[in-house]
């Protein structure tokens, strides 16, 4: 997905600051579903399914400067009953910025407590 680096973005170096790379994870995850037919908000209505970030692993190599183009990722890495791991680099053009896996659990919405991943969200998810 790609993602430009606005002002808002940066700290006052003009440098992205650290934590606005999870938001553009969180988006990148985001699209991938969507383009995978996967509702979120449907599923968390007709059948009490959220996603929730249990583990972030996050190695910054490089910085992102305002007025970047960045290409964020979200590949999926391992499939379980009830979470899901995935590879998130982001680069700018050839350069890898960032390192990242995040682990996805799937959980009831309504006690938190860790759920399968209903087989239909299994079968779409393949976003690469």
């Amino acid at each position: 997905m790609p993602v430009r680096v606005y002002i808002e973005d940066t700290d006052a170096g003009g440098i992205v600051y650290y934590a606005n790379y999870l938001k553009f994870m969180e988006r990148a995850r985001t699209e991938c579903l969507r383009d995978a037919n996967v509702d979120l908000d449907y599923w968390h209505r007709q059948h009490r399914r959220l996603f929730v970030v249990r583990k972030v692993t996050l190695d910054y190599h490089l910085p992102a400067r305002y007025d970047d183009q960045l290409s964020v990722n979200a590949n999926i890495m391992t499939f379980r009953p009830a979470s899901i791991e995935m590879e998130q680099p982001i680069y700018r053009g050839d350069e890898l910025l960032i390192s990242a896996s995040v682990k996805l659990a799937c959980v009831d919405a309504d006690t938190l407590a860790p759920t399968a991943i209903p087989t239909s969200i299994r079968e779409a998810m393949t976003c690469e």
